[in-house]
């Protein structure tokens, strides 16, 4: 029996600086193409019929970077919230901010707040872009959460609580640049996506791959444990 087109798709984003050494360039210049990179892969996964994408674009460990690389990563969001996310508004994309965002300047904090009021009320695609996100601190979050509220906790009290709420659980997970783990990337929701490791670096994922990983995906065979 085939799968339907999935419905929620996460992807990690990873490659960007081993991308940039190989064509000879500095680490920083494939961040910049790695951002460039998300605008036609959320409008192909829209124009496939995904109904919600997830992008691991920052994770709670990647602060441990230098200050001058977070310092050039924090510049390239702000410009994308301004810039990029507010065009796909009127492709039909929401945005949904996912993770800590008190660790963020407080400009890039407004910035996500204006920017979620200004998402079309019936979009065609929801894009969830997760920053200074963490499977791990994500789930302890809501447990914190539910015990301060004297509430207890099972699956459905602790979905309801994760940073993730509203975000059905991914039908797939695809990673890019070759390595084959999670990261601490939708540790909860993931439980029986199904996973899928490109070895192409991030900058060079086309639509076309994503067309090809659909298309796999369909064709596989989903048991859920049954």
């Amino acid at each position: 029996m085939v799968n339907e087109v999935p419905e929620c798709i996460g992807i990690i984003l990873d490659g960007n600086r081993r991308w940039a050494k190989e064509n000879g360039k500095p680490a920083m210049e494939g961040h910049l193409r790695g951002k460039e990179n998300i605008e036609p892969i959320v409008l192909a996964a829209r124009d496939i019929g995904i109904r919600h994408i997830a992008v691991y674009a920052f994770s709670t460990e990647n602060w441990k970077r230098s200050e001058e690389e977070v310092s050039y990563l924090m510049d390239i969001f702000e410009a994308m919230t301004k810039d990029d996310i507010r065009r796909l508004a009127k492709e039909g994309v929401a945005v949904r901010f996912v993770g800590q965002r008190e660790r963020f300047r407080p400009s890039l904090q407004a910035l996500m707040n204006e920017t979620e009021a200004q998402s079309p009320a019936q979009p065609r695609i929801t894009l969830w872009i997760c920053l200074s996100y963490g499977g791990r601190a994500e789930i302890i979050q809501a447990v914190e959460r539910l015990v301060a509220q004297d509430e207890a906790v099972t699956e459905e009290s602790l979905a309801k609580n994760l940073w993730t709420t509203g975000m059905p659980d991914p039908d797939l997970i695809i990673r890019t640049g070759g390595a084959k783990r999670l990261s601490n990337f939708l540790l909860w929701q993931s439980a029986y996506s199904e996973l899928f490791f490109v070895d192409k670096h991030w900058p060079q994922f086309t639509p076309e791959d994503l067309k090809i990983v659909v298309d796999e995906y369909i064709e596989r065979e989903r048991r859920m444990g049954k």
